[in-house]
């Protein structure tokens, strides 16, 4: 029953993704110090990294979506 539990609010999460593409003439050092800014800043992790054969990287970085909920109800006056 916990793995089901688990399960349905893993599936529930819900994500924002960014696509970078780094040309061939970027440095490995270069990618790294921008995906670390990327995820140390605006709270990115890498969800995916695709080198092409011409050299040039397509870069998919996700981030969860935090929706505020209401917590307190309307006081009346």
């Amino acid at each position: 029953m916990a793995s089901s539990i688990r399960s349905a609010a893993a599936r529930a999460t819900e994500y924002e993704f960014r696509h970078l593409l780094l040309s061939r003439d970027t440095s490995r050092s270069a990618a790294r110090k921008l995906l670390t800014e990327h995820a140390e800043y605006g709270r990115w992790e890498l969800a995916r990294l695709r080198r092409f054969p011409d050299g040039t990287r397509r870069v998919t970085l996700r981030r969860k979506i935090l929706r505020v909920r209401r917590s307190l109800s309307p006081v009346d006056t």
